[in-house]
């Protein structure tokens, strides 16, 4: 059985991975080292990054159904709050430092750019999920806290529709996307719940 040392040393390598992108892109910013289009390319590292740490804290919850491992439970908030600041840091490089709060410009934008218009969507369903991720505030919701969390998904859907269509070329990646997080919100459903448990009885922890 795992320890609690162990899992202290999973959650340390967990805020070492997703701070890791931060300090590559400060210090490629201190280097000068942002493509001839800076904006851009911070859009697309913290997109990049706020998608894939909010995946992996989908993927705690599958991996709970089909081994047992709960321990694992404990990494969705942290991956999903760290799967936040990213997608904070690519809401304000858009509307700060692209459009330079000219909300007028950003008005016309969003009526004609859809993948703006779900993206912005997608970050306010985070939002109240970011916040209530307090200790008091999920003490204070109780069962409402879970009922709340649901949103996560239908952001999740949004985050990959967002990223679906503002690839302008290979969208393949995108749509890979798109089949894992079919995949993980697959596993959550009651019917393949129990298909899980009758046919993947060796993945299970055994216990000591």
């Amino acid at each position: 059985m795992i320890s609690n040392r162990q899992i202290t040393i999973i959650r340390i390598i967990i805020h070492v991975v997703a701070l890791l992108p931060l300090v590559v892109l400060i210090w490629d910013f201190t280097q000068d080292n942002l493509t001839a289009n800076p904006i851009r390319e911070v859009q697309l590292r913290t997109g990049a990054t706020a998608i894939n740490l909010l995946m992996l804290s989908l993927t705690c919850t599958p991996i709970h159904i089909l081994t047992g491992f709960r321990p694992v439970l404990s990494l969705r908030r942290p991956l999903g709050l760290y799967a936040f600041f990213y997608a904070l840091l690519h809401f304000i490089n858009f509307i700060a430092i692209d459009y330079g709060f000219n909300f007028v410009f950003l008005r016309e934008d969003l009526f004609e750019k859809r993948y703006a218009i779900v993206g912005f969507i997608a970050f306010i369903l985070l939002l109240p999920l970011a916040i209530t991720s307090i200790r008091r505030l999920r003490q204070r919701l109780g069962k409402n806290w879970q009922r709340l969390h649901w949103l996560v998904y239908p952001a999740a859907t949004l985050v990959v529709v967002h990223y679906i269509w503002q690839t302008k070329a290979d969208i393949h990646l995108p749509l890979i996307y798109g089949g894992v997080l079919g995949i993980l919100l697959a596993i959550r459903l009651p019917v393949v719940r129990k298909f899980a448990n009758q046919h993947f009885t060796w993945l299970k922890r055994t216990p000591r």
